[in-house]
């Protein structure tokens, strides 16, 4: 039963992306909050396939830790889903990410839409300065920042290589990081195609400021944040990494 409702949901899902890329395109004549709106529908659409059809729903820890302003969200990564679900969870954002997924038809046109900040992650420095610059540019025209500093998906029971342009970012444009952990993979693992039923955890952390801090402690406390929640919401079977049992 597992099988066939995540290959039902699988197709919806790419199905959906295909017909949302035409309205995705078209909203840019919109205002971004306005084209926000349209494009954020099908990762809507999508949780509630998922719900129904799959089975798999999420819970939320710490929504009172969400600042009123815009602020820079320091996201553990595993899955695709927290892709959707944090559009649901945060206010209006914006994204880091490799430049390369721009390049996927009709789901590459949707995030464009998006105002993504796209980086080539070979260029160094360079990649950084970007992140910081356009992070600037989003946060102060009232947009959130996600960043995944992991980089990549990672399973559960893993810990990723944290990057620090998240906490540049939160000092060069005073505002707090706020860590955010869930559990996602253990569900929706990475290139998993079944999508197992239960509930999602995600916990959002209390706010850290970055007044009068170097990246380097703050990107230390969220990752540290970040890691000692995983140890909380983390099944036991995964906690070894891929091949626990």
């Amino acid at each position: 039963m597992i099988l066939l409702r995540s290959l039902l949901f699988n197709l919806i899902y790419a199905t959906s992306a295909v017909l949302y890329s035409l309205p995705s395109v078209a909203s840019l004549a919109l205002p971004f909050p306005q084209r926000y709106r349209v494009v954020s529908q099908w990762a809507r659409f999508n949780l509630w396939c998922l719900k129904w059809l799959c089975g798999l729903d999420f819970r939320v820890e710490g929504r009172e830790n969400l600042p009123l302003e815009p602020a820079v969200a320091f996201c553990k990564h595993q899955s695709a889903w927290e892709t959707l679900a944090l559009q649901k969870i945060l206010p209006l954002q914006c994204w880091v990410l490799k430049k390369e997924l721009l390049w996927i038809p009709f789901f590459g046109w949707g995030l464009a839409v998006l105002r993504p900040i796209a980086i080539d992650r070979k260029a160094g420095k360079k990649a950084l300065q970007q992140l910081v610059e356009e992070g600037c540019e989003r946060l102060e025209s009232g947009c959130w920042v996600v960043v995944f500093p992991e980089g990549t998906r990672v399973p559960p029971g893993v810990k990723g290589d944290y990057k620090p342009g998240a906490a540049h970012l939160a000092v060069k444009s005073g505002r707090p990081l706020v860590p955010i952990a869930h559990n996602a993979g253990e569900f929706w693992p990475k290139r998993g195609f079944l999508k197992r039923p239960g509930t999602i955890t995600v916990v959002i952390g209390p706010p850290i400021p970055s007044e009068g801090k170097r990246p380097a402690q703050i990107h230390r406390e969220a990752a540290q944040w970040v890691e000692e929640t995983m140890e909380r919401i983390t099944d036991p079977r995964f906690r070894g990494g891929p091949g626990s049992s």
